[in-house]
């Protein structure tokens, strides 16, 4: 193919990054940003000045929606009709407009999100207030551009006589661009602007003085005057928007929540339906029905409770988890000299300002022409009523119109336009009366010539004017203000209490790690041996607790787990719960449940005590683990283990008490017992301090809290076989971290090594062999001896092997 002239080679990101660039600037410029000046986009521009060319006025009847649309389709905006409609509907809407611009008969949508009806069956007209935007078009105010197709004229702005950009707002998206201009009070913003007028550097606290923040057509309360007063400063904010509430009592000793506004742009259904749903869902439990009583008098949202709900609680929880509150973001940004700009309130207000002078100068021009052009000619009627005769004879003695001009001008001095006033004056005014109506018409000319004059040579003057005026539609249009501003954004405190419902369950807890919660009922159908559990795992807690408790689980890997009961779950007594990895993420596989703490609330006074395997002992205080934002899935450090085969063998939470020792027992038989004051209280990631001095290849078994005065049996199995009582308080006290005493008597050959030591309070422990032989055993059977017995054998260890496990049996805490 020979190379042709009218075919570019062009690359595709030439091609690519030319067309979509001029694509983002007509979306930027001509679409979806509205001016800093009239705060309208083309297409609400459009509209306006299409409706007021026809004479679709306020002060005329109502006109068929879709003549007006196929109208400005034709003339000034070839897109598509729905896109017009769209914005028509919108500027009718007094829900979406603070005050609306267009007036509509017939179905504009609703709160609900309800489409409008067809523009056919809907009529419409521009509203009273529209016509403050449009006035003075006539008069030369505004730059007027070709249309698309060069047939009309139509503005690239409205004179627009208040701020219509802080009072109506604006949304939209645009290529790279997105725009949220918050509506605001009319009577607030023009006395704004008028200050601004007088004081030209006016600081935004003093702004803020006559415009402390939004005002949207739906009410609601605005809360957070700080970030009102950044936005207004950047552009840039995030308020919290909230109904309005107010909880009433009704018959049967229940409670109604009541809502009367709504925030701005949340569609009314969908929160009505999402507010069911949470009761449906038993999200929270009190709501007995959500109904939506609005009708023509105003709108209301009823939440019904149930009796003796938590009001207040319930309310909070849909502030937080409904459209009932939403942030608004303010992203103030408008076309200033074609370009987009993020603006504050200053910059707006001082565009307005400047656009206004701009207006009332070409105003006064325009008037001021017309008004000298017409002086000129009442100057000459006058003269040619004065000597009357003489212009009659000289009319008549001429051959035409032309030649009669001529004459004039040539005879009396009378110029080109005064001689075509006379010609073309009708005889009946010629009557003696004129002259009187012609004088003083010079003088109010004149009059109106000097004031014209004035405002164009001193903006002093021109800005009295534009107060006036300003003043004018603040008295005529004013409102009230219908959101409420708060200074403070109110944090939202959720009471467990109100999400939950109260119950007492049973919670079990298992060696492994499952856990899980059961109704009385269930359990009380079951035995308590009838427990769902895997083979092998055994019950490390049981107890009764409300489903506002919480629990702290500790690992043997230091681990802490927090859950509230109500979190865990709801299985029958039989299954066997849900293991804690599920939801948690990095637990090792060797990782067990060692220690399980319920507890109402926290207690600043109660401290954990960590004490490992490898002769480590730390405390620290239980208010460290609080609730932590992602307990769901990841756990806490209790304490940091030196090495990898360090493990936790006992967990305590004290609660202060003075006077307890922390007692100890090696592996190898060694015992020590000193004061736990000696421990110091440190942080979470801390690795505590040594606990005691071990020999080599020594370990912790287990540490127990003693009484320092008094007396505490305990319990120690012997790999042999052998089980011994003794008391805790037979080793005198020392201090922390020396080598102990010997609480078994050292054997030459096949000497005892003790691999369970506890209190054995509970009346049965199972003695696990080599073999797998059980064997279950009441300590008290056995009676207290001395630090140097080796106790009494319960196992012969020739039979079955070595003792390698102990297991005490948990009491299950029913309260009864």
């Amino acid at each position: 193919m020979e190379n042709r002239q009218e075919v570019q080679e062009l690359t595709l990101e030439e091609v690519m990054g030319d067309r979509f660039g001029r694509y983002s600037k007509y979306i930027i410029q001509e679409r979806a940003l509205p001016d800093i000046r009239d705060g309208l986009k083309p297409v609400q521009r459009r509209i306006l000045f299409a409706m007021n060319k026809d004479g679709n006025t306020f002060d005329k009847g109502f006109r068929k929606s879709a003549k007006s649309v196929g109208n400005i389709m034709g003339n000034y905006h070839p897109h598509g009709d729905s896109s017009i409609y769209e914005a028509m509907v919108r500027m009718s809407q007094d829900w979406k407009l603070r005050e609306v611009l267009i007036e509509m008969h017939g179905n504009n949508g609703s709160m609900d999100g309800d489409p409008p009806a067809a523009m056919r069956y809907t009529e419409a007209r521009l509203s009273q207030l529209s016509g403050e935007m449009l006035a003075d078009i006539e008069k030369n105010t505004v730059d007027l551009v070709w249309n698309f197709d060069d047939t009309e004229k139509e503005p690239t702005v409205l004179p627009a006589r208040y701020p219509n950009l802080l009072v109506n707002g604006s949304t939209g998206i645009s290529a790279g661009y997105a725009t949220e201009i918050p509506t605001h009070n009319l009577a607030e913003v023009i006395d704004g602007t008028i200050y601004m007028i007088d004081h030209p550097k006016a600081s935004l606290d003093k702004l803020m003085e006559f415009i402390p923040g939004p005002d949207f057509p739906t009410g609601g309360i605005l809360q957070g005057k700080d970030e009102i007063k950044k936005a207004y400063e950047t552009g840039r904010g995030k308020v919290i928007l909230r109904s309005k509430t107010k909880i009433e009592a009704i018959k049967g000793n229940k409670q109604q929540i009541v809502i009367s506004e709504i925030p701005y742009e949340v569609n009314k259904a969908t929160l009505v339906k999402k507010m069911d749903e949470i009761r449906l869902n038993k999200k929270i439990d009190g709501i007995a029905e959500v109904r939506d009583e609005s009708d023509r008098t105003g709108l209301q949202i009823v939440v019904e409770l149930k009796k003796d709900a938590n009001a207040p609680g319930i309310l909070n929880y849909l502030f937080k988890n409904t459209e009932l509150q939403i942030n608004y973001n303010f992203n103030m940004v408008a076309i200033d000299h074609m370009t987009p700009h993020q603006v504050g309130l200053e910059d707006i207000l001082s565009s307005y300002i400047d656009h206004r002078k701009q207006v009332i100068t070409k105003r006064s021009q325009f008037d001021l022409e017309k008004a000298q052009k017409r002086q000129h000619i009442v100057e000459g009627l006058m003269k040619a009523l004065s000597i009357l005769d003489e212009v009659i004879a000289t009319i008549r003695e001429s051959k035409d119109k032309k030649d009669a001009k001529k004459n004039l001008v040539d005879v009396f001095q009378f110029t080109e336009e005064q001689a075509e006033a006379i010609v073309t004056l009708q005889l009946y005014r010629l009557t003696n009366t004129d002259i009187t109506e012609l004088r003083a018409e010079s003088e109010s000319l004149i009059a109106q010539i000097t004031e014209l004059n004035k405002i164009l040579s001193d903006d002093k003057e021109l800005f009295s004017v534009m107060k006036k005026e300003l003043r004018e539609v603040k008295k005529k249009y004013a409102n009230a203000r219908m959101t409420k501003i708060e200074d403070e954004i109110e944090e939202i405190k959720i009471d467990t209490k109100v999400l939950v419902a109260q119950e007492d369950v049973i919670v079990s807890v298992t060696r492994e790690g499952y856990v899980k919660r059961t109704s009385l009922r269930s359990y009380s159908a079951s035995k308590p041996e009838e427990i769902g559990m895997r083979e092998g795992d055994y019950l490390l807690y049981s107890g009764e607790l409300n489903t506002l408790d919480h629990l702290l689980l500790v690992t043997n890997k230091a681990n802490v787990i927090y859950r509230p009961v109500h979190e865990l779950p709801d299985l029958k007594w039989k299954d066997a719960g849900e293991h804690i990895s599920q939801t948690i993420l990095n637990l090792s596989v060797d990782e067990s449940i060692l220690a399980v703490f319920p507890y109402k609330k926290i207690d600043p006074e109660k401290t954990f005590v960590f004490i490992s395997k490898q002769g480590w002992i730390k405390q620290t205080r239980m208010t460290e683990f609080e609730p932590w934002r992602t307990y769901k899935s990841r756990p806490l450090s209790g304490m940091k283990l030196k090495s990898e085969d360090d493990e936790l063998v006992a967990v305590y939470l004290e609660d202060g008490q003075t006077g307890l020792d922390v007692f100890l027992v090696t592996h190898q038989g060694m015992g020590l017992r000193y004061p736990l004051q000696e421990v110091p209280v440190v942080g979470t990631k801390a690795a505590g301090v040594k606990s005691i001095n071990l020999k080599e290849e020594d370990i912790v078994v287990n540490g127990l809290l003693v009484i320092a005065e008094g007396d505490t049996p305990i319990v120690i199995v012997t790999q042999r076989g052998a089980v011994k009582r003794m008391l805790a308080q037979e080793i005198s006290q020392t201090s922390r971290a020396k080598r102990g005493v010997t609480v078994l008597r050292e054997l030459k050959k096949n000497p005892h090594r003790i691999i369970y030591m506890s209190e054995g309070k509970s009346k049965e422990m199972t003695v696990i062999n080599q073999k797998g032989q059980e064997l279950v055993i009441d300590p008290t059977d056995y009676p207290i001896g001395d630090r140097t017995s080796n106790g009494s054998f319960a196992m012969d260890e020739k039979s079955g092997g070595e003792v390698i496990k102990v297991i005490d049996s948990p009491e299950i805490s029913i309260d009864e």
